[in-house]
């Protein structure tokens, strides 16, 4: 596992999210995610007093009159409401058209409203098209009502991409104009009044703190206490919304536990009043905490995809993601929001394609170093990477050296298309028996295999491994030879010398070649030995520094000191006994 690759995968992916997120394109997924925080938190108890007063079907059924219903009978439930002594009364209604009842209504409702002395009345945001453009203005309370009042605010919530409320406004401006919001007069008026509460949170608005689907708060209809079937004790204490619950009204919102849409704007501002009073606002992480997890857990996925076999890897992840998620929701349970699809894109794409990357890396490599390694010797150098030194080092190894004797004069007697037949059979069950016992195959020359041992990984057994190849080799000739004479007529023998020593191994050639192989006198002894198997006529011979590592698991003789081509002195050779007999 490579640290360069890890912090170059760390830093492309963690470039590609942070280029999607600046493009708006995980807005979507961030927001379906904030969503689901909620949900994995569950729903919790209200814990400030609030209470709702609907404008439901049935009241519009029992009263018989549609909305609006006469302001001085809005007026004259100000006054049932009041008998209750509530902290604090809010209107979810913008009044600020005369009544069509004519100005004695708003007279009435205006001496209501002075008399509870308790009222917050909504003002609203509106936008319209003039030949000079857009224009927005605020639709205020009309005066006379607003006189009366404890105050008036803007009931302006911010919308999300998906139609989704979450945020709540303090303060709305327009232009020069600065007016409160609904919900911060709500928390003055019930402040003043003896509500403990927390300061308002610093900013223009604020995430809101949702406990639960619709109907989490305590409500009653407006005709019950209308007909006084309901004490105004009920309100005793507490903060009163009025507002509409009918979907005749059209009011209506979606938040994160009413994805459909189903929630009345007067739970959302009491669902605001709650977070607002208790100090609760949800507080987004530094962006630049979540730039760098993104960077961290990319490196995480990166090192999970390398480090581990495929399955201990994917139960890694699944068990990261799930500790990361686990995390994200301890966090938002205590006010921290972490957009947790950054992170877990991180972590997914860091693993994801750090392991596509190795599986195209591992098939080119296959392809490249198949001839050289048995399956499972290749499968670990392409697994291993960088931990498998495949450059040139000096290191102790077995060269084994297999020829066919004659193979020349052999292959006058054949047809150009049998040679490359029994060649080609010939070679493969010789590099079947190599890959079998642990070795490497370096390179085939005509006729001739030359083979490595203990490399790339060490074996300590190598000489042995080389030696068990030279018999199996010649069991394998035998069977082959009798074969092709019934086929053809011709006989196969062949010579395997084998020496064990250093040599330089790895990598080596040209800049437009490159090829795993051996050099060294190491190598140049034992093609000698396989020469000498001709002149002795003994299939199978081997240096004295191999037959020191053979702890007499063979049977051996003894063919004492031999001076070899290019070697001024002479070398002590042996003679491994198999089961293979020329006849």
């Amino acid at each position: 596992m490579s640290l360069k690759r890890i912090l170059g995968w760390s830093a492309l992916v963690g470039a590609l999210i942070l280029t999607l997120d600046t493009a708006g394109l995980l807005e979507s997924s961030s927001l379906r995610a904030y969503n689901l925080l909620f949900s994995l938190r569950g729903e919790r108890e209200p814990q400030i007093p609030i209470v709702i007063v609907t404008i439901d079907e049935d009241s519009l059924d029992e009263l018989d009159s549609p909305w609006p219903w006469p302001r001085a009978e809005q007026g004259a439930m100000l006054d049932i409401l009041s008998q209750g002594k509530p902290l604090a009364i809010g209107l979810d209604f913008v009044y600020s058209e005369p009544s069509a009842y004519g100005p004695e209504d708003d007279a009435a409702f205006s001496a209501a409203i002075r008399r509870a002395g308790n009222v917050v009345l909504a003002a609203a945001p509106a936008e319209t098209m003039t030949p000079a453009g857009l224009k927005r203005d605020m639709n205020l309370p009309l005066p006379s009502l607003r006189a009366g009042a404890a105050g008036f605010g803007s009931v302006d919530y911010t919308f999300d991409p998906d139609a989704n409320i979450r945020r709540a406004a303090l303060v709305t401006h327009f232009g020069d104009q600065r007016f409160p919001s609904f919900l911060s007069e709500m928390h003055r008026v019930g402040s003043k009044a003896g509500l403990a509460g927390k300061p308002l949170p610093q900013g223009d608005s604020f995430l809101i703190n949702f406990h639960g689907a619709p109907g989490r708060y305590e409500s009653y209809p407006f005709y019950r206490l209308w007909r006084k079937e309901i004490s105004p004790d009920v309100v005793t204490g507490k903060l009163v919304l009025i507002g509409a619950t009918t979907p005749i009204l059209h009011d209506l919102f979606s938040t994160p536990f009413a994805p459909k849409g189903t929630m009345p704007g007067v739970e959302v501002h009491a669902h605001s009043l709650e977070t607002l009073f208790r100090g609760i606002s949800l507080q987004p992480v530094p962006k630049l905490i979540i730039v760098i997890a993104i960077f961290l857990l990319a490196g995480t996925g990166v090192w999970i995809s390398t480090a581990f076999r495929p399955l201990v890897a994917l139960l890694l992840m699944t068990a990261s993601w799930l500790a990361m998620m686990a995390l994200a929701v301890a966090l938002f349970a205590h006010q921290t929001w972490i957009d947790i699809v950054s992170p877990t894109m991180a972590l997914g794409l860091g693993y994801f394609g750090s392991t596509v990357e190795a599986f195209v890396y591992e098939q080119r490599q296959s392809r490249r170093l198949s001839r050289f390694f048995s399956p499972s010797v290749l499968k670990e150098v392409v697994r291993a990477r960088s931990d498998v030194n495949l450059g040139s080092s000096r290191r102790l190894l077995t060269v084994l050296f297999c020829d066919i004797r004659g193979f020349t004069p052999l292959s006058e007697r054949l047809q150009p298309e049998e040679v490359a037949e029994l060649l080609g059979e010939y070679l493969t069950d010789l590099t079947a028996v190599v890959f079998k016992n642990g070795g490497t195959v370096d390179k085939y020359v005509g006729d001739c295999i030359m083979a490595l041992y203990n490399v790339p990984f060490e074996h300590p057994d190598h000489a042995k491994q080389a030696v068990r190849t030279a018999v199996e080799i010649q069991e394998h000739t035998r069977a082959l030879s009798e074969k092709w004479r019934a086929k053809a007529g011709v006989d196969l023998v062949n010579g395997v010398g084998i020496c064990t020593g250093e040599a330089i191994v790895g990598t080596l050639g040209s800049r437009q070649r490159l090829e795993y192989t051996a050099i060294g006198d190491t190598v140049n002894l034992a093609a000698r030995l396989e020469t000498l198997t001709k002149d002795l006529e003994t299939p199978i011979i081997v240096s004295e520094s191999t037959y020191l590592l053979l702890d007499g698991e063979f049977s051996v003789q003894p063919l004492g000191n031999v001076t070899l081509k290019g070697k001024e002195k002479p070398v002590k050779t042996y003679a491994v006994l198999s089961s293979y007999v020329q006849d």
